[in-house]
């Protein structure tokens, strides 16, 4: 089958625009449940009435597994941070304000942040030592359990602007319920990936925005990082490993 156009190709997917569709087409060894999961995930968000493309179909296609949404013209808010960076400063805050809105929200049937994170740190045998495994799990029980929505990769190129101003987010594979500042942290962390001083911006405005502790935000950081680490992106390998030894902040 073929289609209107490429959008973009990933390791393990390629998405493609249709009409009015989007459809992002996963290798045919990635596992199935995976892409069920993310199909309910993007549903169950759905339903909260975020400003999110609805989820149209999941089939296989030649053989591959896909999802199909709506397609949203515009541009990532990311590639407009780029072409515009004497407004960067209203563009991060309108970013902020929008994880603030998808925080506001509940729904109770997505999977638990902190289980996903206890599996994720259990499957880094290979990369941290039991000393480092335990005092991260030991951490992570410490922290308070909350049920707002994490959409788990909330960064700017999973943000689309629409002509007229507005905004969708994308992506919801990674969507859980529980604890805001760990969504806060994670994002902190694409962001540090990248630019460290955009990153310290970032975390000022958010916890400003949301009255928020800096000092808590940061608690989640060494998890954080370890759950980013299963990624295997030997780029990100020795940043993330810094972050993940490093057990107080000042």
């Amino acid at each position: 089958m073929t289609f209107e156009k490429v959008l973009a190709e990933r390791k393990d997917k390629v998405i493609y625009k249709d009409g009015d569709t989007t459809i992002k087409v996963f290798d045919s060894n990635y596992p199935k449940s995976d892409i069920l999961n993310e199909a309910l995930n993007h549903a169950r968000v759905e339903e909260t009435g975020l400003p999110i493309p609805a989820i149209k179909a999941v089939s296989v296609i030649d053989g591959k597994w896909a999802i199909s949404i709506e397609y949203v013209e515009g541009k990532t808010l990311e590639k407009i941070m780029e072409e515009d960076p004497d407004n960067f400063d209203k563009y991060l805050e309108q970013f902020v304000d929008l994880q603030l809105m998808v925080q506001s929200k509940k729904a109770p049937l997505l999977n638990k942040l902190k289980d996903k994170m206890n599996r994720k740190i259990s499957s880094l045998s290979n990369e941290i030592d039991a000393t480092t495994r335990y005092e991260l799990h030991t951490r992570l029980e410490s922290m308070p359990k909350h049920d707002k929505v994490c959409h788990g990769d909330f960064n700017p190129s999973n943000i689309i602007v629409s002509p007229d101003g507005s905004m969708h987010i994308l992506d919801w594979s990674h969507a859980t319920q529980g604890n805001a500042s760990a969504d806060a942290a994670r994002t902190y962390l694409l962001f540090a990936l990248k630019d460290k001083t955009v990153a310290d911006k970032y975390l000022d405005l958010f916890c400003k925005k949301s009255d928020t502790a800096k000092q808590y935000v940061q608690q989640w950081l060494p998890i954080v990082a370890a759950s980013q680490l299963v990624k295997h992106r030997p780029e990100e390998e020795d940043f993330l490993k810094t972050w993940i030894n490093v057990i107080d902040y000042q």
